[in-house]
Protein backbone atom coordinates (compact mmCIF):
# COMPACT_ATOMS: atom_id res chain seq x y z
CA UNK A 1 0.00 0.00 0.00
CA UNK A 2 1.56 3.62 -1.07
CA UNK A 3 1.88 6.43 1.54
CA UNK A 4 -0.73 8.13 -0.24
CA UNK A 5 -3.22 5.28 0.37
CA UNK A 6 -2.39 4.97 3.92
CA UNK A 7 -2.94 8.49 4.50
CA UNK A 8 -6.52 8.54 2.47
CA UNK A 9 -7.61 4.88 4.52
CA UNK A 10 -6.58 6.79 7.61
CA UNK A 11 -8.35 9.80 7.02
CA UNK A 12 -11.63 7.83 5.86
CA UNK A 13 -11.43 6.11 9.40
CA UNK A 14 -10.99 9.21 11.55
CA UNK A 15 -13.96 10.91 9.70
CA UNK A 16 -15.99 7.67 10.05
CA UNK A 17 -15.59 7.84 13.72
CA UNK A 18 -15.90 11.28 13.98
CA UNK A 19 -19.23 10.51 11.87
CA UNK A 20 -20.19 8.16 14.18
CA UNK A 21 -19.13 9.75 17.40
CA UNK A 22 -21.76 13.29 16.48
CA UNK A 23 -24.19 11.49 14.40
CA UNK A 24 -24.80 8.18 15.47
CA UNK A 25 -24.12 8.53 19.48
CA UNK A 26 -23.86 12.04 20.64
CA UNK A 27 -21.51 12.94 23.46
CA UNK A 28 -23.45 12.57 26.64
CA UNK A 29 -23.85 15.92 29.04
CA UNK A 30 -21.49 16.04 32.46
CA UNK A 31 -24.35 16.80 34.62
CA UNK A 32 -24.51 15.96 38.49
CA UNK A 33 -26.43 17.29 41.67
CA UNK A 34 -26.60 16.16 45.00
CA UNK A 35 -29.79 14.66 46.73
CA UNK A 36 -30.05 18.18 48.68
CA UNK A 37 -29.87 19.61 45.11
CA UNK A 38 -32.71 17.60 43.99
CA UNK A 39 -34.70 18.05 47.43
CA UNK A 40 -35.01 21.78 47.08
CA UNK A 41 -36.08 21.86 43.12
CA UNK A 42 -38.31 19.93 44.44
CA UNK A 43 -39.57 22.37 47.15
CA UNK A 44 -39.62 24.91 44.63
CA UNK A 45 -41.59 22.87 42.35
CA UNK A 46 -44.13 21.91 45.27
CA UNK A 47 -44.50 25.99 46.02
CA UNK A 48 -45.59 26.56 42.12
CA UNK A 49 -48.83 23.80 42.66
CA UNK A 50 -49.55 25.68 45.82
CA UNK A 51 -49.39 29.50 43.87
CA UNK A 52 -51.07 28.11 40.92
CA UNK A 53 -54.47 26.58 42.80
CA UNK A 54 -57.33 28.34 41.95
CA UNK A 55 -60.56 29.64 44.66
CA UNK A 56 -62.12 26.59 43.71
CA UNK A 57 -59.63 23.73 44.21
CA UNK A 58 -58.77 23.66 40.49
CA UNK A 59 -54.88 24.69 39.23
CA UNK A 60 -53.88 26.66 36.40
CA UNK A 61 -53.95 24.58 33.60
CA UNK A 62 -51.39 26.00 31.03
CA UNK A 63 -49.38 29.55 32.07
CA UNK A 64 -47.87 30.95 28.33
CA UNK A 65 -44.98 32.97 29.72
CA UNK A 66 -44.10 34.45 26.56
CA UNK A 67 -47.88 36.26 25.76
CA UNK A 68 -48.86 35.92 30.04
CA UNK A 69 -51.63 33.50 28.66
CA UNK A 70 -53.80 31.50 30.85
CA UNK A 71 -55.70 28.63 29.28
CA UNK A 72 -59.22 28.66 29.54
CA UNK A 73 -58.61 24.78 29.34
CA UNK A 74 -58.25 21.84 32.08
CA UNK A 75 -58.29 18.18 32.45
CA UNK A 76 -59.87 16.20 35.59
CA UNK A 77 -56.72 13.59 35.03
CA UNK A 78 -54.11 16.15 35.60
CA UNK A 79 -56.03 17.55 38.60
CA UNK A 80 -55.82 14.48 39.81
CA UNK A 81 -52.67 13.90 39.13
CA UNK A 82 -51.54 17.41 40.85
CA UNK A 83 -53.47 16.55 43.75
CA UNK A 84 -51.82 13.55 44.42
CA UNK A 85 -48.55 14.96 43.95
CA UNK A 86 -49.21 17.60 46.83
CA UNK A 87 -50.30 14.93 48.84
CA UNK A 88 -46.90 13.47 48.75
CA UNK A 89 -45.51 16.78 49.53
CA UNK A 90 -47.39 17.23 52.21
CA UNK A 91 -46.17 13.50 53.39
CA UNK A 92 -42.70 14.03 52.87
CA UNK A 93 -42.19 17.80 53.35
CA UNK A 94 -44.20 17.53 56.65
CA UNK A 95 -45.97 21.20 55.45
CA UNK A 96 -49.43 21.68 56.27
CA UNK A 97 -50.42 24.56 53.97
CA UNK A 98 -49.55 21.95 51.33
CA UNK A 99 -51.93 19.40 53.13
CA UNK A 100 -54.67 22.16 52.67
CA UNK A 101 -54.41 23.09 49.28
CA UNK A 102 -54.16 18.92 48.55
CA UNK A 103 -57.31 18.67 50.61
CA UNK A 104 -58.70 22.04 48.19
CA UNK A 105 -58.10 20.11 45.45
CA UNK A 106 -59.72 16.65 46.98
CA UNK A 107 -63.05 18.44 47.71
CA UNK A 108 -63.06 19.62 44.01
CA UNK A 109 -63.07 15.94 42.91
CA UNK A 110 -65.54 15.01 45.75
CA UNK A 111 -68.12 17.55 44.33
CA UNK A 112 -67.69 16.13 40.73
CA UNK A 113 -68.33 12.70 41.93
CA UNK A 114 -70.80 10.04 39.99
CA UNK A 115 -72.37 7.17 42.15
CA UNK A 116 -73.68 4.29 40.40
CA UNK A 117 -74.21 0.63 41.88
CA UNK A 118 -72.13 0.90 45.13
CA UNK A 119 -69.33 2.93 43.07
CA UNK A 120 -68.01 6.27 42.51
CA UNK A 121 -66.12 8.19 39.80
CA UNK A 122 -64.81 11.23 39.09
CA UNK A 123 -66.55 13.23 35.79
CA UNK A 124 -65.56 16.23 34.85
CA UNK A 125 -68.37 19.10 34.69
CA UNK A 126 -70.42 18.51 31.68
CA UNK A 127 -68.31 15.98 30.39
CA UNK A 128 -71.23 12.74 31.05
CA UNK A 129 -68.13 10.51 31.33
CA UNK A 130 -66.37 8.99 33.75
CA UNK A 131 -62.89 7.90 32.69
CA UNK A 132 -60.49 5.22 34.38
CA UNK A 133 -57.39 7.46 34.77
CA UNK A 134 -59.24 10.24 36.55
CA UNK A 135 -60.53 8.18 39.35
CA UNK A 136 -57.47 5.66 39.37
CA UNK A 137 -55.53 8.71 40.47
CA UNK A 138 -57.33 10.10 42.41
CA UNK A 139 -57.50 7.04 44.53
CA UNK A 140 -53.66 7.64 44.85
CA UNK A 141 -54.34 11.10 45.83
CA UNK A 142 -56.61 9.25 48.79
CA UNK A 143 -54.16 6.75 49.55
CA UNK A 144 -51.22 9.28 49.47
CA UNK A 145 -53.56 11.35 51.86
CA UNK A 146 -54.19 8.19 54.17
CA UNK A 147 -49.95 7.83 54.06
CA UNK A 148 -49.49 11.15 55.04
CA UNK A 149 -52.06 11.55 57.90
CA UNK A 150 -52.79 8.91 59.34
CA UNK A 151 -56.46 9.92 58.69
CA UNK A 152 -58.93 6.68 57.94
CA UNK A 153 -61.85 9.48 57.16
CA UNK A 154 -61.97 8.53 53.30
CA UNK A 155 -61.57 5.21 53.35
CA UNK A 156 -65.29 4.34 52.59
CA UNK A 157 -64.48 6.72 49.39
CA UNK A 158 -61.47 4.98 48.56
CA UNK A 159 -63.92 1.42 48.46
CA UNK A 160 -66.20 3.16 46.17
CA UNK A 161 -63.47 4.55 43.74
CA UNK A 162 -61.37 1.34 44.32
CA UNK A 163 -65.02 -0.32 43.12
CA UNK A 164 -64.85 1.53 39.89
CA UNK A 165 -61.98 0.34 39.05
CA UNK A 166 -62.97 -3.11 39.33
CA UNK A 167 -66.10 -2.22 37.76
CA UNK A 168 -64.16 -1.33 34.43
CA UNK A 169 -62.07 -4.67 35.07
CA UNK A 170 -62.18 -6.42 32.12
CA UNK A 171 -61.52 -10.80 31.98
CA UNK A 172 -58.06 -10.25 30.82
CA UNK A 173 -57.01 -8.01 33.55
CA UNK A 174 -56.93 -5.01 31.64
CA UNK A 175 -59.33 -2.19 31.77
CA UNK A 176 -62.62 -0.48 29.64
CA UNK A 177 -61.55 3.51 30.10
CA UNK A 178 -64.33 4.98 30.67
CA UNK A 179 -68.35 4.81 32.07
CA UNK A 180 -70.29 6.75 29.81
CA UNK A 181 -73.16 8.31 32.35
CA UNK A 182 -75.99 9.27 30.30
CA UNK A 183 -75.95 5.54 28.26
CA UNK A 184 -75.29 3.41 31.49
CA UNK A 185 -72.59 1.50 30.03
CA UNK A 186 -69.21 1.24 29.81
CA UNK A 187 -66.98 2.92 27.10
CA UNK A 188 -65.91 -0.56 25.25
CA UNK A 189 -64.06 1.50 22.04
CA UNK A 190 -62.00 3.74 23.40
CA UNK A 191 -58.36 3.30 24.92
CA UNK A 192 -55.74 4.37 26.56
CA UNK A 193 -52.20 3.41 26.86
CA UNK A 194 -51.59 4.54 30.28
CA UNK A 195 -55.19 4.27 32.40
CA UNK A 196 -54.06 0.74 33.11
CA UNK A 197 -50.86 1.68 34.89
CA UNK A 198 -52.80 3.73 36.48
CA UNK A 199 -55.09 1.53 37.82
CA UNK A 200 -52.69 -1.14 38.70
CA UNK A 201 -50.86 1.07 40.99
CA UNK A 202 -54.17 2.63 42.32
CA UNK A 203 -55.41 -1.14 43.36
CA UNK A 204 -51.96 -1.90 44.68
CA UNK A 205 -52.12 0.84 47.46
CA UNK A 206 -55.98 0.08 48.04
CA UNK A 207 -55.07 -3.16 49.22
CA UNK A 208 -51.98 -2.01 51.16
CA UNK A 209 -54.47 0.78 52.46
CA UNK A 210 -56.99 -1.91 53.27
CA UNK A 211 -55.67 -5.66 53.07
CA UNK A 212 -57.84 -8.81 53.65
CA UNK A 213 -60.35 -6.91 51.21
CA UNK A 214 -59.74 -9.02 47.65
CA UNK A 215 -58.05 -5.37 46.16
CA UNK A 216 -54.70 -7.20 46.04
CA UNK A 217 -56.85 -10.06 43.01
CA UNK A 218 -57.85 -6.96 40.87
CA UNK A 219 -54.43 -5.41 41.43
CA UNK A 220 -52.24 -8.65 40.17
CA UNK A 221 -54.20 -9.26 37.89
CA UNK A 222 -53.81 -5.52 36.27
CA UNK A 223 -50.31 -6.48 36.63
CA UNK A 224 -50.57 -9.59 34.46
CA UNK A 225 -52.40 -7.49 32.04
CA UNK A 226 -49.93 -4.83 32.23
CA UNK A 227 -46.30 -7.00 32.18
CA UNK A 228 -47.74 -9.51 29.49
CA UNK A 229 -50.36 -8.31 27.21
CA UNK A 230 -50.60 -4.70 27.06
CA UNK A 231 -47.95 -3.52 24.89
CA UNK A 232 -49.27 -6.30 22.15
CA UNK A 233 -52.84 -4.69 22.51
CA UNK A 234 -52.29 -1.35 22.30
CA UNK A 235 -49.94 -1.67 19.63
CA UNK A 236 -46.85 -0.23 20.89
CA UNK A 237 -44.05 0.43 18.56
CA UNK A 238 -41.62 0.31 20.81
CA UNK A 239 -41.85 -1.81 23.62
CA UNK A 240 -42.06 -1.85 26.56
CA UNK A 241 -44.24 1.15 26.55
CA UNK A 242 -42.39 3.61 29.05
CA UNK A 243 -45.02 3.37 31.96
CA UNK A 244 -44.03 4.80 35.10
CA UNK A 245 -47.47 4.10 36.70
CA UNK A 246 -46.43 0.47 35.97
CA UNK A 247 -43.25 0.91 37.68
CA UNK A 248 -44.42 2.64 40.74
CA UNK A 249 -47.11 -0.57 41.23
CA UNK A 250 -44.65 -3.21 40.62
CA UNK A 251 -42.19 -1.53 43.44
CA UNK A 252 -45.68 -1.63 45.56
CA UNK A 253 -45.79 -4.82 45.14
CA UNK A 254 -42.31 -6.22 45.49
CA UNK A 255 -43.44 -7.29 49.15
CA UNK A 256 -46.26 -9.73 47.73
CA UNK A 257 -44.13 -11.27 45.82
CA UNK A 258 -43.61 -10.82 41.74
CA UNK A 259 -43.81 -13.50 39.35
CA UNK A 260 -40.81 -14.21 36.96
CA UNK A 261 -42.55 -12.66 33.75
CA UNK A 262 -42.88 -9.27 35.86
CA UNK A 263 -39.42 -9.13 36.78
CA UNK A 264 -38.76 -9.36 33.43
CA UNK A 265 -40.82 -6.89 32.08
CA UNK A 266 -39.50 -4.39 35.02
CA UNK A 267 -35.96 -5.59 33.52
CA UNK A 268 -37.24 -4.49 30.11
CA UNK A 269 -38.63 -1.04 31.87
CA UNK A 270 -35.45 -0.02 33.22
CA UNK A 271 -34.12 -0.46 29.86
CA UNK A 272 -36.71 1.48 28.35
CA UNK A 273 -36.12 4.70 30.89
CA UNK A 274 -32.53 4.26 30.84
CA UNK A 275 -32.56 4.49 26.80
CA UNK A 276 -34.67 7.76 27.26
CA UNK A 277 -32.80 9.40 29.85
CA UNK A 278 -29.48 8.51 27.97
CA UNK A 279 -30.94 10.53 24.78
CA UNK A 280 -31.90 13.32 26.88
CA UNK A 281 -28.51 13.34 28.02
CA UNK A 282 -26.94 13.46 24.42
CA UNK A 283 -29.33 16.39 23.41
CA UNK A 284 -28.04 18.49 26.56
CA UNK A 285 -24.23 17.33 25.54
CA UNK A 286 -24.24 19.66 22.97
CA UNK A 287 -25.45 21.26 19.48
CA UNK A 288 -24.79 17.77 17.94
CA UNK A 289 -27.12 15.84 20.20
CA UNK A 290 -29.53 18.78 19.58
CA UNK A 291 -29.19 18.19 15.78
CA UNK A 292 -29.65 14.52 15.97
CA UNK A 293 -32.13 13.76 18.82
CA UNK A 294 -34.53 16.61 17.89
CA UNK A 295 -35.83 18.96 20.55
CA UNK A 296 -35.89 18.09 24.10
CA UNK A 297 -39.44 17.04 25.89
CA UNK A 298 -41.69 18.79 28.21
CA UNK A 299 -40.55 18.50 31.83
CA UNK A 300 -43.79 16.15 32.42
CA UNK A 301 -42.18 13.39 29.95
CA UNK A 302 -38.77 13.66 31.92
CA UNK A 303 -40.08 14.06 34.87
CA UNK A 304 -42.05 10.56 34.39
CA UNK A 305 -38.58 8.82 33.24
CA UNK A 306 -36.76 9.71 36.40
CA UNK A 307 -40.18 8.81 38.77
CA UNK A 308 -39.87 5.22 36.42
CA UNK A 309 -36.02 4.88 37.43
CA UNK A 310 -36.82 5.46 40.85
CA UNK A 311 -39.78 2.82 41.52
CA UNK A 312 -37.30 0.60 39.39
CA UNK A 313 -34.31 1.38 41.70
CA UNK A 314 -36.29 0.86 44.49
CA UNK A 315 -38.10 -2.15 43.05
CA UNK A 316 -34.10 -3.58 42.28
CA UNK A 317 -33.24 -2.96 46.53
CA UNK A 318 -36.32 -5.04 46.98
CA UNK A 319 -35.80 -8.43 44.48
CA UNK A 320 -32.80 -9.88 43.94
CA UNK A 321 -33.57 -10.93 40.71
CA UNK A 322 -32.85 -7.26 40.03
CA UNK A 323 -30.05 -6.60 41.81
CA UNK A 324 -27.11 -6.63 38.87
CA UNK A 325 -29.14 -3.59 37.27
CA UNK A 326 -29.36 -1.09 40.84
CA UNK A 327 -25.88 0.70 40.14
CA UNK A 328 -26.46 1.20 36.68
CA UNK A 329 -30.41 2.51 37.31
CA UNK A 330 -29.00 4.72 40.20
CA UNK A 331 -26.91 6.69 37.53
CA UNK A 332 -29.58 7.13 35.31
CA UNK A 333 -31.80 8.24 37.82
CA UNK A 334 -29.18 10.90 39.14
CA UNK A 335 -28.37 11.96 35.31
CA UNK A 336 -32.28 12.67 34.78
CA UNK A 337 -32.97 14.36 37.96
CA UNK A 338 -29.62 16.57 37.29
CA UNK A 339 -31.00 17.97 33.73
CA UNK A 340 -34.44 17.86 35.16
CA UNK A 341 -33.16 20.60 37.97
CA UNK A 342 -30.68 22.57 35.73
CA UNK A 343 -33.75 23.21 33.11
CA UNK A 344 -35.71 25.03 36.39
CA UNK A 345 -36.75 28.61 35.97
CA UNK A 346 -34.93 30.39 39.18
CA UNK A 347 -36.19 33.24 40.88
CA UNK A 348 -33.88 35.23 39.39
CA UNK A 349 -34.95 34.22 35.80
CA UNK A 350 -38.44 34.36 37.26
CA UNK A 351 -38.80 37.60 37.85
CA UNK A 352 -38.13 38.65 34.06
CA UNK A 353 -41.60 37.79 33.22
CA UNK A 354 -45.25 39.60 33.68
CA UNK A 355 -46.43 36.35 36.69
CA UNK A 356 -43.16 35.77 38.70
CA UNK A 357 -45.28 33.30 40.94
CA UNK A 358 -46.34 31.35 37.79
CA UNK A 359 -42.42 30.76 36.30
CA UNK A 360 -41.01 30.40 39.18
CA UNK A 361 -39.93 26.73 39.80
CA UNK A 362 -41.62 26.25 36.98
CA UNK A 363 -40.52 23.93 33.35
CA UNK A 364 -40.97 26.12 30.03
CA UNK A 365 -41.28 24.12 27.21
CA UNK A 366 -41.54 26.49 23.96
CA UNK A 367 -42.29 29.22 26.63
CA UNK A 368 -45.60 28.07 28.55
CA UNK A 369 -45.86 25.32 31.76
CA UNK A 370 -48.12 23.24 31.94
CA UNK A 371 -49.74 21.67 35.44
CA UNK A 372 -48.72 18.32 35.19
CA UNK A 373 -44.53 19.55 34.25
CA UNK A 374 -44.24 20.28 37.64
CA UNK A 375 -46.40 17.39 38.99
CA UNK A 376 -44.15 14.44 37.69
CA UNK A 377 -40.84 16.84 37.68
CA UNK A 378 -41.42 17.12 41.69
CA UNK A 379 -42.42 13.47 42.21
CA UNK A 380 -39.00 12.61 40.04
CA UNK A 381 -37.14 15.06 42.08
CA UNK A 382 -38.06 13.51 45.39
CA UNK A 383 -37.85 10.15 45.00
CA UNK A 384 -34.52 10.56 42.76
CA UNK A 385 -33.26 12.59 46.04
CA UNK A 386 -34.02 9.44 48.01
CA UNK A 387 -32.55 7.11 45.86
CA UNK A 388 -29.23 9.07 45.89
CA UNK A 389 -29.75 9.01 49.54
CA UNK A 390 -30.52 5.20 49.91
CA UNK A 391 -33.77 5.56 51.11
CA UNK A 392 -35.81 2.47 49.61
CA UNK A 393 -39.09 3.15 50.97
CA UNK A 394 -41.48 5.66 49.63
CA UNK A 395 -44.01 6.44 51.98
CA UNK A 396 -43.56 9.39 54.16
CA UNK A 397 -43.05 8.20 58.26
CA UNK A 398 -46.52 7.82 60.10
CA UNK A 399 -47.75 10.23 61.79
CA UNK A 400 -50.06 9.38 64.49
CA UNK A 401 -53.12 7.63 63.41
CA UNK A 402 -56.21 10.31 63.45
CA UNK A 403 -59.21 9.13 65.33
CA UNK A 404 -61.91 8.79 62.58
CA UNK A 405 -64.15 11.60 62.41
Amino acid sequence: MTKRAVVVSVLFWVAMAGFLRIVIVPPEASVEASGLELQRAADSARGWMERAQLDDGRYVYLYDAELDHLSPDYNEVRHAGVTMALYQAAGRLASPATLTAADRGLAWMTEHLYRHDGWAALVAPGAGRAKLGASALMLVGLAERRLATGDAVYDPLMREVGSFLAALQRPDGGFHVAWWVERDAADRLGTSRYYPGEALWALALLHEALPGEGWDVHARAAAEFVTTRRDDVEAVDFPPLADHWAAYALAEMAEWGLKDAEIAYGRRLAGRFGLLVRTESQREGGWSGTVVRGASPRAGALGTWVEGLAALWRLASADERLADLRAGILERVEVGAAILAGRQVSDERARTYDRPGLVRGAWLHEGATRMDDQQHAFSGLLYAADALHGRTGREPDLPPRRPDR
